[in-house]
């Protein structure tokens, strides 16, 4: 791993953090917020958006293993009051489900 990506994951990393749904609504409503997958970890997702790996991010879209919060889901997520793991790779906001 190079120096810089080192560098992006320590980063990410201390950025990383649970936040409840319901404060993440501003966000959703505005369309920047994404799903990843359990299947994948977060903070690789992020690495690879933040290094502009645009490849291998339409691979995960085409896939469905990251995408755009569905109504339904926010929905989901509101009612059970759910808190998700998120991080900001400006302009995103990548959630995924705590297990």
């Amino acid at each position: 791993m190079t120096e810089d990506l080192q560098n992006i994951s320590s980063k990410l990393n201390l950025e990383t953090a649970k936040a409840p749904w319901r404060e993440l609504q501003p966000f959703f409503a505005q369309g920047l917020v994404l799903h990843v997958s359990s299947s994948l970890d977060l903070l690789m997702v992020a690495k690879q958006v933040a290094a502009d790996n645009a490849p291998l991010f339409e691979q995960w879209l085409s896939a469905g293993n990251v995408e755009k919060v569905s109504d339904e889901q926010a929905l989901t997520w509101f009612n059970k009051d759910d808190s998700l793991w998120t991080v900001v790779i400006k302009p995103w906001l990548l959630v995924q489900e705590i297990n």
